[in-house]
């Protein structure tokens, strides 16, 4: 059997944090442990919030823990294209549409449905579900991708997607879900609507660049923290139809705050450079976040 390829993927789009030192050191360990590789990924589609700056302090938090990587890093912003190619493959199968909503718009919407006594059904993040009238409203010869990447968001057509896998799809989970869910886990992806999958601002999203790039990079076991959990119905979803290898996944528990809420890029208080600058040695850090 080939060897086991683990990747870390932070965005720089803030200061890390302890969880991210758990989530990097826990994939570095497991690697070795296997002998398997190790993977750096940039994560940095949002071009608003991440910064060169940012990624370089990344970085230096990054060896400063030592963490370290077997190749040179992947940077999303710079393979565009291999996101565009997944689109229009979807696109040749009836799987994406344009949206105008805005997220305004949508709130609204769902809010008079709530002051009429509709219950409406919210996502495992607690947002409420895209309505998907504008899927319903389309023309049969939809709007080609090309004419409308850049002016709208596009969205996956979750039930049309479902439908076409023509199976129940479930993933292998070597950790444990946030209600210690382990083993073969059924994957629910209509509990997450119609998601995006590239916005008017960005060519691509976070569900549909993690998967092109894990089957891309060869990742054969994804770490990560329990918040993604849910998310992962999404993943298998879309790996399914794009006819990706599925990967083997690994959730684990979160650093927590001692309020007991996750921790924030925007808490500085936790963050890397904040405790490397008070002088905390890398051994009291890894005492802190209890690495197995």
């Amino acid at each position: 059997m080939a060897a086991p390829v683990f990747r870390f993927a932070p965005s720089p789009n803030g200061e890390l944090h302890l969880g991210h030192a758990y989530s990097a050191l826990l994939n570095l360990k497991m690697a070795r442990e296997t002998d398997g590789k190790i993977l750096l990924r940039i994560e940095d589609i949002d071009i608003t919030r991440c910064t060169q700056e940012l990624e370089k302090q990344m970085l230096e938090d990054l060896e400063w823990i030592g963490f370290e990587w077997d190749e040179p890093p992947r940077r999303q912003s710079e393979n565009l294209s291999d996101y565009r190619d997944a689109l229009l493959e979807l696109e040749r199968n009836g799987l994406i549409y344009p949206s105008l909503m805005s997220r305004a718009e949508i709130r609204a919407q769902i809010a008079e449905l709530e002051s009429n006594q509709t219950v409406w059904p919210r996502d495992p993040d607690g947002s409420p579900i895209y309505p998907g009238n504008e899927r319903e409203k389309l023309p049969i010869d939809r709007p080609l991708l090309e004419s409308t990447l850049g002016k709208f968001n596009i969205r996956l057509d979750v039930e049309t997607a479902m439908l076409l896998s023509g199976t129940e799809l479930n993933w292998q989970e070597s950790g444990a879900g946030p209600r210690g869910e382990t083993g073969e886990t059924p994957a629910d992806p209509k509990q997450w609507g119609d998601v995006i999958l590239a916005r008017k601002d960005t060519p691509t999203s976070y569900h549909l660049a993690c998967v092109v790039d894990d089957e891309l990079q060869g990742i054969t076991h994804i770490v990560r923290g329990q918040d993604l959990f849910y998310a992962t119905a999404i993943h298998r979803l879309l790996q399914y139809v794009l006819d990706l290898p599925e990967p083997i996944y690994h959730h684990h528990a979160l650093v927590l705050d001692t309020g007991g809420q996750k921790l924030s890029k925007s808490r500085h208080d936790t963050s890397l450079r904040q405790l490397r600058e008070s002088g905390i040695s890398v051994k009291e850090l890894k005492d802190l976040i209890k690495l197995p």
